[in-house]
């Protein structure tokens, strides 16, 4: 799908707040309010807009502990990866999994209440899993940006 400037301003307005009113969204960008909404509906099909959540605080919530941990797999047979991810994504501490190229097969970002259940988190699942050669944990002790907002500007 290509993305004009209306589309790019919108999904600006959308990723920034996604409880706006179309109305809103349509005077920010310059629109009516019907070509605004049908543009957001079209962006929606196309999956450019895959869903719209509310952002919870994690440590508000109790998740004090953020850990970035690289997973190394003793073989990469065709069945190794797909069984690898599979079980992975199926950890509710597992917030993001990455399949990377080079010395480490994935990098996962885990969310955990406290260091103790990390290391139950690691030693009870992340190790279970057959194939699993290393796991690297480094832990986060300052979160200096993170965002979901998309560099739009830069396409």
């Amino acid at each position: 799908m290509k993305l004009d400037k209306y589309d790019i301003a919108i999904l600006n307005e959308v990723q920034r707040d996604a409880t706006r009113s179309t109305a809103e969204i349509a005077k920010d960008v310059g629109l009516s309010q019907s070509p605004c909404w049908r543009r957001i509906s079209l962006l929606e099909q196309a999956g450019v807009i895959k869903r719209r959540v509310a952002l919870l605080s994690r440590e508000k919530v109790g998740l004090e502990v953020l850990v970035f941990v690289n997973v190394k797999l003793a073989s990469h047979g065709w069945q190794s990866l797909p069984k690898f991810k599979n079980k992975v994504v199926s950890f509710p501490e597992v917030l993001q999994c990455y399949v990377l190229m080079g010395d480490i097969d994935f990098i996962l970002l885990v969310a955990t209440r406290t260091i103790e259940d990390f290391n139950n988190f690691v030693q009870g699942k992340l190790a279970q899993i057959p194939g699993v050669q290393s796991i690297e944990s480094r832990m986060v002790i300052e979160e200096t940006k993170s965002t979901t907002e998309l560099p739009l500007g830069l396409i």
